[in-house]
């Protein structure tokens, strides 16, 4: 980090692409001492974006650093910041204050089977957990995704999952609410598709993110109907964060701060907590 936290770094886009409906990813380089700073971030890692001008806000990073120098974001447009962003290009500068929060304990997950199950723009923080996986297969069992949307246009990553399914021991389902006349996947929530697939909890570990009355849906299933203990289901939560530091207590989730305690927590910290979330 700058020694003054709030201060960001700056970083150019050097790919900007449509994603979904409304959603971009923006691949930024570094600059001004920010490629050090990001040289070593983890998965489940946040960083604030500033549109100059405009303010900046929270998002996920969305890709694993070993896939290169350059710090992946994946935005929908949703307000005055957002739009700011999307209506930047390939080598415009933007501000990116980070690495923040706490991050999935991939070391702690070798040798076990994970279960990812990604909601809408949800997936983006969960990409780097599939990339770190397939970059690492050898150190962790079967992979087991499901992706869901409320319609297909707005799935992220499509591009993507040939290089998923091609993967040893790793499997793909999605979802969505309502299909379009090409749509030949799975249609339904994502508690339906969990439901269906049926994973087993043994040596399992579970990894959600998305709306929180999905993640809260999810994680009651996995718990009440499928025997996955609390320690072993793990969500990532977006909120409202402020200062990205525990400092303004907007993104409090009764005693924990999102944004230093988390935003990766297991339902066993945070199970008691979850119905102030929604």
């Amino acid at each position: 980090m700058n020694e003054n936290p709030m201060l960001p770094y700056l970083g150019k886009l050097v790919e900007v692409r449509d994603l979904a409906a409304d959603i971009k990813l923006f691949r930024v380089e570094m600059l001004n001492g920010g490629g050090e700073a990001f040289r070593t971030f983890q998965p489940g890692q946040f960083a604030f974006v500033s549109a100059f001008g405009l303010g900046e806000a929270p998002f996920g990073i969305a890709n694993a650093a070993g896939r290169g120098p350059a710090v992946d974001f994946a935005v929908a447009r949703l307000g005055s910041v957002t739009t700011g962003l999307h209506e930047l290009g390939e080598g415009d500068v933007i501000g990116v204050r980070g690495p923040l929060g706490n991050w999935f304990p991939m070391k702690k997950f070798q040798g076990k089977n994970l279960i990812v199950l990604g909601g809408g723009i949800g997936g983006a923080p969960l990409r780097p957990v599939i990339q770190h996986v397939l970059d690492n297969r050898s150190d962790y069992g079967t992979l087991t995704i499901l992706w869901a949307a409320r319609h297909p246009s707005l799935l992220v990553f499509t591009d993507e999952y040939d290089e998923w399914r091609a993967a040893p021991d790793t499997a793909l389902h999605l979802t969505v609410d309502s299909p379009d006349e090409k749509w030949d996947h799975n249609v339904g929530l994502i508690t339906q598709l969990l439901e269906k697939v049926s994973p087993s909890p043994e040596n399992t570990v579970t990894i959600t993110c998305g709306p929180p009355i999905m993640i809260h849906f999810v994680t009651k299933m996995l718990q009440e109907k499928m025997g996955f203990a609390p320690k072993n289901n793990y969500v990532t939560l977006e909120a409202r964060m402020h200062c990205g530091m525990g400092k303004c207590g907007r993104c409090n989730m009764g005693e924990k701060l999102i944004c230093v305690d988390g935003p990766v927590f297991n339902m066993e910290e945070v199970g008691g907590l979850m119905e102030t979330f929604l």
